[in-house]
């Protein structure tokens, strides 16, 4: 079963294949979507300080049946802190809401600021290296067991490899059929950087695509299913997010193979044209000013 399958980071330690994103689900209904994710066997949650609900992630761990120690648990540093100061102060913000004495993952969330995501002119380079100094201490005094970043592209992740003291366990990026980062993928791969896929289901602007159903039925699997699998067969850590109970469960059964012949057929499609409703979102949005 997928939930028991892991990958080993660069320093040892196992991260699940796949998790529950928590992206913007409110503080108070964060609590039962959690509780929901570990009662179908889920072992990873994956939340931010942007989120706003990292004390709700925090509650629905302790209340749970399940023991802290056997739940992954990753937090990002807010994408607008480029400095030391504030990234220690911040890390220690999200353990006190947590209310944990450690995080398993944590990442920067961004390598720009979101106002100034994607901006080819600026990669904050020394900023980076500021926060990334903070992470590095922090998981040195055991108050984090791993340290990576988020929307990372080649350009970002060389200047911590080159300048840190710590290489980039993990990089989380945009990744779902019609939108997959091959290069990024690939380098952070050649680096041992464990990739996971965030948005797998496209935030369900895939769903319909006619393509993706009519493969989707040869395998007797949804289309969510199969978006699912998909990143998994790119070697990417899965992590869908859900606030439906049966959703959630549903997304976990993927154990099956998609074909070569299918694959390509899925890598060949073009950028899907819209993201409804997120679309506003800057990693969204830049999807379109990179066509």
């Amino acid at each position: 079963m997928i939930l028991n399958e892991t990958y080993a980071l660069s320093n040892g330690v196992k991260i699940p294949e796949m998790g529950a994103g928590v992206w913007m689900i409110d503080n108070e209904t964060v609590v039962q979507v959690v509780k929901d994710a570990l009662d179908s066997g889920y072992r990873h949650i994956d939340t931010a300080a942007a989120y706003l609900n990292e004390e709700g992630v925090g509650r629905a761990i302790r209340e749970s049946d399940v023991d802290r120690d056997d739940v992954f648990v990753t937090t990002k540093l807010e994408g607008g802190i480029k400095n030391y100061d504030e990234a220690v102060k911040a890390i220690d913000e999200s353990l006190k809401r947590l209310e944990m004495d450690y995080v398993d993952l944590m990442l920067i969330h961004s390598p720009q600021p979101w106002e100034n995501f994607r901006d080819e002119n600026n990669h904050y380079f020394e900023g980076n290296l500021e926060a990334w100094r903070a992470l590095e201490e922090a998981y040195e005094a055991g108050k984090l067991r791993a340290i990576g970043v988020s929307n990372f592209e080649q350009k970002d992740l060389e200047n911590l490899i080159n300048h840190g003291k710590i290489k980039p366990m993990v990089n989380q990026i945009l990744t779902h059929i019609t939108n997959v980062p091959t290069d990024v993928i690939d380098y952070s791969h050649s680096q041992d950087i464990v990739v996971e896929a965030y948005s797998p289901i496209a935030h369900g602007a895939i769903l319909d695509h006619p393509t993706v159903k009519d493969i989707a039925k040869k395998y007797d699997a949804s289309p969510a299913q199969l978006s699912i699998r998909y990143v998994l067969q790119l070697g990417t850590v899965a992590l869908p997010k859900s606030t439906n109970k049966n959703h959630i469960k549903d997304n976990t059964a993927v154990d099956f193979t998609i074909s070569d012949e299918d694959m390509k057929a899925l890598n060949d499609l073009p950028l899907i044209e819209t993201y409804g409703e997120d679309e506003d979102m800057p990693v969204f949005s830049s999807q379109y000013k990179n066509k």
